[in-house]
């Protein structure tokens, strides 16, 4: 009879063996650790150490690969400024210095625009669509082409779903509100709003609240009620906005060396796709349960006063996002590529959830008034 430590080593294979991407079964068997020494992943992020989600969830994924492995493979964190600066990790790992960075590729669009349809673009795809399109529409296949050619690859990690709009001291009313207004927005999000006449940045989260009581800046977006809570920008903006059009399902990147990864084994490499695809998943369903929670608590504990942004003003940041996507495509031949299968899905994905998901979720929440 084999014994509970025995058994937990076979379901830990098990597991491994079901869950890893494009790894053959016969392959993965677990590497003896050698004198007892593990592999090492240096991993930098983007993220404060414990940002409720986004630095949380760096960590348990880090966790994660140990374990899976059995040790085989570990790996050394190091949050924002532990190693280098947030915005350091894309030359860190590309340099080879870090074998991996946890990052939203949107930060990187001044080095390729392409980069920010795999996170999120303006008006672009929900959670759901974006994973569907990158596991089986040819979405993985398009962000190996973009990250290649910047001696990286890519796999998602984790995800924030649909963005609020941000947080602002005045009432957003038409475009014409965006003229002159400092705000804290990355990505081609922020592009769409500089067309609409904001003074748009990128900052670190970390150091977004220090902009925003200071009054360096007017306005911000981060990410959803529960991290904007423990943020507390309720201290310094009066008006939280709902869905924004600038993130509508943000996913987040292991962007690795690609040398690095090439020069793994196929154990190796399984392991790190079986604790990405586990914390991508999770990472969504956690935050799409606290931010239920924290909305809750922002009306109800700090006064917050929710809007939603009307149509003029979507259809004025639906014009710019337009003239966004034309000037994307205008880079290169790879943009264009990126934009037209990006498109494609989305109308095809789409579409089908407006006639499913969408359909039924506006009559549930009609018929027992919710939201």
């Amino acid at each position: 009879m084999q014994n509970s430590e025995e058994l937990n080593c076979m379901e830990r294979r098990k597991f491994l063996t079901s869950a890893a991407l494009g790894a053959g079964a016969a392959a993965l068997a677990t590497p003896a650790i050698s004198g007892g020494h593990s592999k090492v992943m240096t991993v930098v992020s983007t993220w404060g150490r414990d940002f409720p989600g986004l630095g949380t969830s760096a960590q348990r994924f880090a966790r994660r690969v140990g374990e899976i492995s059995d040790g085989a493979l570990t790996v050394e964190y190091f949050a924002a400024g532990e190693r280098v600066g947030a915005f350091d990790s894309f030359n860190e790992v590309a340099s080879g210095n870090s074998q991996a960075y946890i990052a939203a590729d949107y930060y990187w669009i001044g080095t390729h625009p392409a980069f920010g349809y795999f996170t999120s673009v303006p008006f672009g795809m929900s959670t759901q669509e974006w994973t569907a399109w990158i596991r089986f529409g040819g979405g993985q296949e398009l962000w190996d082409k973009v990250s290649g050619e910047y001696g990286l690859k890519a796999l998602p990690v984790g995800s924030t779903g649909t963005q609020a709009g941000g947080w602002f001291n005045k009432e957003i009313e038409s475009g014409d509100d965006f003229k002159g207004l400092k705000m804290r927005i990355p990505g081609l999000g922020g592009t769409v709003l500089s067309k609409l006449g904001a003074s748009t940045v990128s900052l670190p989260g970390g150091q977004i609240y220090e902009n925003l009581v200071s009054g360096a800046i007017d306005a911000t977006e981060w990410v959803g009620p529960w991290n904007d809570y423990f943020l507390k920008f309720y201290e310094a903006a009066k008006y939280y906005y709902t869905a924004g059009m600038h993130e509508p399902g943000s996913c987040i990147a292991l962007g690795m060396n690609a040398s690095w990864w090439s020069g793994l084994s196929d154990f190796e490499k399984a392991v790190i796709q079986a604790a990405a695809a586990e914390e991508h998943a999770l990472a969504h369903d956690e935050t799409m349960a606290r931010n239920g929670e924290y909305l809750t608590k922002l009306v109800n504990e700090q006064g917050v006063e929710i809007r939603a942004f009307n149509d003029d003003v979507w259809d004025a940041m639906g014009e710019a996002a337009l003239e966004v996507f034309e000037e994307t495509r205008d880079h290169s031949a790879l943009a264009t590529e990126v934009d037209d299968a990006f498109q494609k899905a989305m109308r095809e994905i789409g579409g089908m959830l407006a006639n499913f998901e969408t359909t039924f979720l506006n009559q549930r929440n009609r018929v027992f008034d919710i939201g």
